[in-house]
């Protein structure tokens, strides 16, 4: 499947500073990018959502560890997340992946963890 990006050349400049003058935010998704190809297990998250803290306390409590990114909370940095929803197609935070598949939000990290499969996952 491949998703549709409305090309940044086709918007009007004064339009392009209303949308923050970098609407693609290419430099937090390469960041994401980067920590996906380096960790493990990476959560990507927001402060202030209870989804977030529960797919962190589930990896600790089980003693895994993991990378986790934040970006901004309900009302900062949302085009930040925006980018990162747009280039996985979550709509959702958090975000976890595992040896470098998306696997998710907290829920579907709760039915993974839930039917043993996550623990095949997080295997090397």
């Amino acid at each position: 499947m491949t998703r549709s990006i409305f090309k940044t050349e086709n918007v009007h400049s004064n339009i392009l500073n209303e949308m923050g003058g970098k609407p693609d935010h290419r430099d937090t998704v390469d960041a994401v990018i980067a920590a996906v190809a380096t960790h493990p297990v990476v959560i990507v998250g927001m402060r202030q959502n209870p989804e977030v803290k529960k797919a962190r306390k589930l990896f600790d409590q089980q003693g895994t560890e993991y990378h986790y990114l934040e970006y901004g909370s309900y009302l900062s940095e949302w085009r930040r997340r925006l980018a990162i929803k747009m280039w996985v197609g979550w709509p959702t935070y958090p975000m976890v992946f595992v040896h470098g598949t998306f696997v998710g939000g907290q829920s579907d990290l709760a039915r993974l963890k839930n039917s043993g499969e996550l623990d095949s996952l997080l295997k090397p």
